[in-house]
């Protein structure tokens, strides 16, 4: 009996394996406009009437050239959260448009001073190389634990200057904000999942706004002390917005990167020959790869947008009040602009994925950091442990938002 399903709003669809989802994709680029999904209400955590899914590259692309009809508020998480989410937590940048977007997009990026990117380079070389030590040291078996989910945020601890007696809190609470994935068919699972999120994020969020007071009166030389200071036309972060952002850069930042490196240690494995093709010239080939490897899993699979009045779209007519789905999953996929899309090419230019979001002003903010990260991470994995391989599938949680691994196996 089959048993498939191509409803995008039906938990049932994002069980299914990553291939059965891809040739749904498939069918939907070929429909002749974009195909409205229903949704269900879950009590208390979600909301939402539905979407259109926005499938082909070429309109993911322009939605998001378009922020102010294609809007990022209320929120562009999926589904729609309910109101009184942002009331506890406060707004979140990716949840802005213009000009509240672009105000804290200038504090933030006025923080990252070159000396800062010069530590923050420093850090995420000496993490890589400890990471690596541990492995030959201690011979794990579980790949995401061991290198994945541990470097990004060792680096965004240093970046921010987390002390180290708190660091396994962190660590413990970004674990646990990121455990509900918005797949669940048991409602009170649901909730009960919800509810260890949002705990753990307010605790997330109380941190570091105890430490962006502490920075206020004793500076030091890292990301929180420059933000609490940061002065773009006499404005600065206020409390919440630095833990609004804090929290964003943790989840986002942390395991948007990690999702990248498993899965590119994974695609490394299954395919041999651009393994082997990558080594032959590693300086020359890795930032074609990197590009491939986000291209081809796309850790953050998809956003939402609100239409905030009547348009059209490369043809498609949509209403005020419409909600879409930017599907960066298949848009990276789209056949009319990838040359066998299905294929992992490592050389593969030009590469125009949207693995980092669209083109706009929401483009990924930490797209340069995770590319340096990957890059250097996978530069000491291959020089210390040539024979690095993953063994078997990556373990993966259901999820319509990030394509999360959960474990992968490896051995060198």
């Amino acid at each position: 009996m089959n048993t498939t399903t191509d409803d995008l709003a039906d938990l049932a669809f994002w069980t299914q394996p990553s291939q059965v989802r891809l040739a749904a994709f498939a069918r939907l680029r070929e429909l002749p406009e974009p195909r409205f999904f229903a949704e269900r209400r879950v009590p208390l955590l979600r909301s939402g009437t539905g979407f259109h899914a926005l499938v082909r590259h070429a309109d993911v692309v322009e939605a998001s050239r378009r922020p102010t009809i294609f809007s990022s508020e209320p929120s562009v998480s999926s589904p729609q959260p309910p109101g009184w989410v942002r009331h506890v937590f406060g707004e979140a940048m990716v949840d802005m448009d213009d000009p509240r977007h672009a105000r804290l997009r200038r504090i933030v990026a006025r923080a990252f001073t070159p000396r800062m990117l010069a530590k923050a380079e420093e850090d995420l070389r000496r993490t890589a190389t400890e990471i690596v030590d541990d492995v030959l040291a201690r011979r794990p078996r579980d790949f995401v634990a061991a290198v994945a989910a541990r470097l990004p945020i060792t680096v965004i601890c240093d970046m921010m200057g987390i002390p180290g007696d708190l660091r396994s809190e962190v660590h413990r609470h970004v674990d646990t904000s990121t455990e509900y994935s918005g797949v669940r068919s048991d409602v009170l699972r649901a909730l009960r999942m919800g509810v260890r999120n949002a705990s753990a994020l307010m605790s997330l969020q109380r941190l570091v706004i105890r430490l962006g007071r502490r920075r206020r009166d004793e500076p030091s030389d890292d990301l929180i002390s420059a933000l609490v200071h940061a002065n773009v036309d006499g404005e600065r972060l206020t409390a919440r917005e630095l833990g609004s952002f804090f929290t964003l850069l943790l989840v986002a930042g942390n395991e948007t990167t990690r999702n990248a490196i498993a899965h590119g240690l994974h695609l490394l494995s299954v395919h041999p020959g651009q393994r082997e093709l990558l080594l032959s010239d590693y300086d020359r080939l890795i930032p074609t790869a990197v590009e491939e490897i986000v291209r081809h899993a796309t850790p953050i699979m998809q956003f939402r947008r609100t239409v905030t009045e009547d348009c059209d779209l490369n043809g498609h007519a949509f209403r005020r009040g419409d909600r879409v789905a930017l599907l960066y999953v298949s848009a990276n996929r789209d056949g009319s602009v990838f040359t066998d899309p299905d294929a992992f090419d490592i050389t593969r230019s030009p590469n125009p994925h949207v693995g980092f979001g669209g083109p706009g002003p929401h483009f990924c903010l930490g797209a340069h950091l995770a590319r340096r990260e990957i890059t250097v991470i996978f530069r000491e994995l291959f020089t210390r442990l040539p024979g690095i391989r993953a063994v078997g599938e990556p373990e993966q949680p259901p999820s319509n938002f990030d394509n999360g691994v959960r474990r992968l196996r490896f051995d060198f």
